[in-house]
């Protein structure tokens, strides 16, 4: 029996509050549908949030060793069941299935190293002016609301879901209702079967609305939100007013600096990935290519002359670099970004076209600080070159930019990026590679626009997902004057 049988979905514990009309899964590529589920509607966020918090509080009394188990089960479910989600993941979000496997492989070391940090040290013994013992603990916030986008739906999703419920909480997930399978459902089915006690997670497909009753109910302590900044203004505002905590894991545009010494047989390769992995619709996307002037127009002329090698189709049925765009919402946005450029100006290298949602990789030369493909985030495979004459002019135009997510410097002499790196505000650093990286392991975040910094990864997990408790034990009962 397969793990996500559609015609289970109606009737599932996680979407059985707040329904409203149906809501057809359909594939990018094809437009056909995949299945069908149940949205949920704002005023489902309450009985599914009351329903984890009463399910939270045996979880977090739980052994750590109880809870782990289940984390370690799920990781090894993820592989147990890849072909089954690797096919979800490719049909559902438009993922070439390398795309898929990479998901899949971060999803489980997600929930081994989840595992691992329920049985952390909880926290530490403190001095004291009095005859008492003195320590602090870290205990679970209790249910913790996860917003998650559809670029790359079961890492977005997973990456707070696991340590989360790892550390003792219940769990709210709104998946983005456009993967509302494999960023949401699938996380159901796999820890359902790994033995997570009923009610725990709460999986809520949901539009906009859902993720507002989601950030505004009182039993939810703790937003974590991925998504666009203007989404994540909002939430974070909204946060803000009710005196929760919100994590915000936003945009980017992140820059890649080719300095004077780049091997440029190695690194178009390099700079292709970082824009056109994915179609371009990951956070960490190359959105900017800072080349110096003695290399610029072979590095223009070679990027394109990859771009418009790469084969663009659908990734369930071909061998393709690019799969489709996720929906004409984005092909228009795209598309709009491209020929704005070009009517500023910009020169258009390589791609600027598409069929249906499959849009060529695009590259652009001739941008500057006008032209909205360069100074915006596009979320497409647009890859925008510009040269620099100067370290001093490449780190001003790498800071010039309202996010900082991550950043890739290539040069021959390491310590020369490392100090370049030291000039520009992000909040990730790739010295010889390019921006697009993730590891289970590793902090993740940015600053400025592109969210509240460091989230996701060791102890990054524990600020995120527990309090800290101060707690005093007197042998005999305290005396004071009065």
């Amino acid at each position: 029996m397969p793990l996500l049988d559609p015609q289970t979905w109606q009737n599932s514990q996680n979407v059985q509050n707040g329904r409203t009309s149906p809501y057809t899964v359909t594939e990018p590529a094809t437009g056909d549908p995949l299945g069908t589920v149940v949205l949920a509607g704002p005023e489902g966020v309450a009985p599914a949030a009351e329903a984890a918090r009463a399910a939270q509080t045996e979880w977090a009394r739980a052994p750590h060793f109880v809870r782990a188990a289940v984390l370690r089960r799920a990781g090894d479910l993820f592989s147990a069941h890849a072909d089954e989600l690797r096919e979800w993941i490719v049909r559902e979000s438009g993922s070439i299935p390398g795309k898929a496997d990479f998901e899949l492989h971060v999803a489980a070391q997600e929930c081994y190293e989840a595992a691992a940090l329920a049985s952390r040290p909880a926290g530490q013994v403190l001095p004291s002016e009095a005859p008492r013992l003195s320590y602090t603990r870290r205990v679970p916030v209790g249910v913790v609301g996860v917003i998650a986008p559809f670029n790359a739906p079961l890492i977005l999703s997973i990456r707070s879901v696991a340590p989360a419920l790892a550390l003792g909480n219940a769990v709210v997930l709104k998946p983005d209702p456009r993967t509302a399978v494999c960023g949401g459902l699938a996380l159901a089915a796999v820890f359902a079967e790994a033995g997570l006690p009923e009610g725990l997670l709460q999986v809520l497909p949901g539009g906009a609305e859902t993720g507002a009753a989601l950030v505004a109910d009182p039993r939810i302590p703790v937003i974590s939100f991925t998504g666009s900044t203007a989404a994540g203004r909002a939430v974070g505002e909204a946060a803000g007013r009710h005196l929760k905590r919100a994590h915000l894991e936003l945009g980017g545009n992140s820059a890649l600096i080719v300095l004077e010494d780049a091997d440029l047989d190695a690194v178009i390769s390099t700079a292709a990935w970082g824009s056109f992995f994915h179609q371009g619709q990951i956070c960490m996307t190359t959105g900017r290519h800072l080349v110096h002037a003695s290399l610029y127009e072979e590095y223009v002329e070679r990027l394109a002359a990859k771009a418009d090698a790469l084969a663009v189709g659908d990734p369930h049925r071909a061998q393709v670099h690019l799969g489709p765009l996720i929906d004409g919402g984005q092909l228009a946005k795209v598309h709009g970004l491209v020929e704005a450029s070009t009517a500023a100006g910009a020169k258009l290298a390589a791609g600027g076209t598409h069929e249906n949602l499959f849009y060529r990789p695009t590259v652009l030369a001739a941008v500057d600080d006008t032209t909205p493909a360069y100074a915006e985030e596009v979320f497409g495979p647009v890859a925008p070159v510009r040269s620099f004459t100067t370290v001093d002019e490449a780190a001003a135009l790498a800071a010039h930019s309202t996010y900082g997510l991550s950043l890739g410097i290539v040069t021959r002499d390491p310590a020369r990026g490392l100090d370049l790196a030291e000039r520009i505000p992000t909040g990730i650093v790739h010295i010889n590679d390019q921006t697009v990286n993730d590891e289970a392991v590793a902090p993740f975040g940015g600053v400025a626009a592109s969210g509240t910094g460091a989230r996701f990864g060791g102890e990054a997990n524990l600020e995120a997902f527990t309090d800290v408790r101060w707690t005093t034990v007197r042998g005999d009962v305290a005396s004071y004057p009065f």
